[in-house]
């Protein structure tokens, strides 16, 4: 018997319905039973997850911490498809992170779930190059299809009734991706604007950074990092090509934004529009 677990439906906003998650949805047209506790520690949840008797668990993004009460409950116990390659990037937010930090390569491993934070042996492992132009966005959605692609390789691989071979993950290089916070997204522009043009590109599509540009506050959705040198947060030049803020380090040429309240156009567009105002 299969059974989905995901986190209990949530208001998609303030005074707004209760919204299912796609998991949800598409597991109740498959016709799959779907479990939403509100935490696995009670004796009744975990009651509930042993009447299935589950040969294996999968977990991808479930944001509830496992119990080792309930990793001991599979035949097989539990496994994890986890977007980074371990022991970097143990946590919460792994894509943003490998960009932040300006790794050039990804992943994804399929890992033997353990109590630890991601700490488990890893069964499987996909591997991806981080481009300049990849996004927080763009990373994770190839990293969700290498996700797909290597846990049904191990589901094949173990209903075909082979032994996965799990390698510990070395004790050198570990690093935790924690949790985003909204306040990360501020851009500072003392700071050099290669590092910024990462930030730029980590927080598309959230938390999206921001920063202040002529005096005003602007939601930056694209930049790149070029030459340039002034005083820190100064407009350097505004044209079709993008906005240029000196940085700490070079220039951050800003090419596609959000003012507040509006939508996201492009710097032409903005330049058009502060000429309309005659400024």
């Amino acid at each position: 018997m299969v059974a989905v677990y995901t986190q209990p439906d949530r208001p998609a906003g303030r005074g707004r319905k209760l919204t299912p998650s796609p998991v949800k949805q598409a597991a109740l047209a498959a016709d799959i039973a779907v479990e939403q506790p509100e935490s696995l520690k009670s004796d009744e949840a975990r009651a509930t997850l042993a009447a299935y008797a589950p040969d294996l668990m999968v977990v991808v993004a479930y944001g509830l911490i496992l119990p080792r009460k309930v990793l001991a409950i599979p035949r097989l116990g539990c496994w994890n498809v986890h977007a980074s390659l371990l022991p970097r990037w143990r946590g919460a937010a792994p894509i943003q992170r490998a960009i932040l930090a300006g790794d050039s390569e990804s992943g994804v491993d399929l890992m033997q779930m353990e109590a630890g934070l991601d700490t488990g042996p890893v069964l499987l492992e996909r591997r991806t190059p981080i481009s300049g132009e990849d996004t927080g966005g763009s990373l994770h959605d190839r990293l969700s299809m290498l996700g797909a692609d290597v846990l049904a390789e191990g589901l094949a691989r173990v209903m075909a009734g082979e032994a996965l071979n799990a390698q510990a993950q070395p004790g050198e290089g570990v690093t935790y991706a924690h949790k985003l916070d909204k306040a990360e997204a501020r851009l500072d522009f003392t700071k050099p604007a290669m590092e910024l043009e990462r930030q730029v590109r980590a927080f598309d599509p959230w938390p999206v950074a921001e920063g202040d540009v002529a005096g005003e506050t602007l939601r930056i959705w694209a930049a790149r990092a070029i030459e340039g040198s002034g005083a820190p947060g100064s407009v350097l030049g505004m044209s079709r090509e993008g906005i240029d803020i000196a940085c700490g380090e070079g220039a951050l040429r800003v090419t596609a934004l959000q003012r507040a309240g509006g939508k996201r156009i492009t710097a032409a567009d903005y330049c058009n529009a502060m000429k309309t105002r005659g400024a």
